[in-house]
């Protein structure tokens, strides 16, 4: 068994990949958003979120051989634990990622993380659309009340993101709910409805939408904040392409069934 962590846009296409490989796979994620898995008898999902401890009690009871995260680029704690958790058993621990956005041509500003993206995204004095999720609402909550200058948060239209918007003290109309990711023309309508002059994203790649953001934004004549991307910390190797991936696995845990 393969326990594969995801919940962005590329669990599907590798959980596919791992089965057309004769694997068996268990994918986890943290909130139960929908995902088009395919319908197979060697796939299994389950949801909720694991710290280290849960996460290896539940590879133990469910026979996994390997761990491989797939979890979103910013998602710096739950690698982390999924690490921790292939360690204390002793698996091999193989990492996806993203590939990161092209930028070149356009006219950004980086900042090293949330807090200093807030600041720098109200210093400019035009209205804010945030674009990050929303498990990092505080530092922009925070800047735009003191400042005054409007925020409007896209967030998905999902339970968790509710609650947290509503802990963060955002008004309904400071609040998008949306499932991305969006075209050119939806972010441009949205950055026109609300008069937006600064956007504010993570480098979430291309699957993130990131492209259609920054087009978006160009054409409107919107200022770009991206935070960067965590720095790993685990020194382990990364992989973009689904072949290097498979290779890799193969080299520690051939499948138990034939193609």
């Amino acid at each position: 068994m393969i326990l594969l962590l995801g919940g962005t846009s590329e669990t599907a296409p590798l959980a596919s990949a791992l089965l057309q490989a004769g694997h068996r796979v268990l994918v986890s994620t943290a909130t139960d958003a929908p995902l088009t898995l395919p319908e197979h008898p060697n796939l299994r999902r389950r949801h909720g979120r694991l710290d280290a401890e849960a996460m290896a009690e539940l590879m133990r009871r469910k026979e996994v051989r390997v761990l491989i995260d797939a979890a979103h680029p910013y998602a710096s704690q739950a690698r982390q634990q999924a690490r921790q958790a292939a360690e204390t058993l002793g698996l091999p621990y193989l990492r996806w990622e993203r590939p990161g956005t092209d930028f070149s041509g356009f006219p950004i500003r980086w900042a090293k993380d949330h807090e200093e993206a807030a600041a720098l995204a109200f210093a400019d004095g035009r209205p804010v659309l945030l674009t990050t999720g929303s498990r990092h609402l505080a530092p922009y909550v925070e800047q735009a009340r003191r400042t005054g200058i409007p925020l409007r948060a896209r967030v998905l239209p999902h339970a968790e993101s509710r609650l947290a918007v509503e802990q963060a003290g955002l008004a309904a109309e400071e609040v998008i709910f949306g499932q991305g990711p969006f075209s050119i023309e939806e972010n441009r309508a949205q950055i026109r409805d609300h008069n937006i002059g600064v956007l504010v994203t993570k480098d979430s790649g291309e699957a993130g939408g990131v492209p259609a953001k920054l087009e978006a934004a160009r054409l409107e004549g919107c200022e770009v904040i991206v935070v960067r991307r965590p720095v790993g910390g685990g020194g382990e190797r990364c992989f973009q392409s689904t072949a290097e991936l498979l290779a890799a696995l193969e080299a520690v845990f051939p499948p138990s069934t034939p193609l």
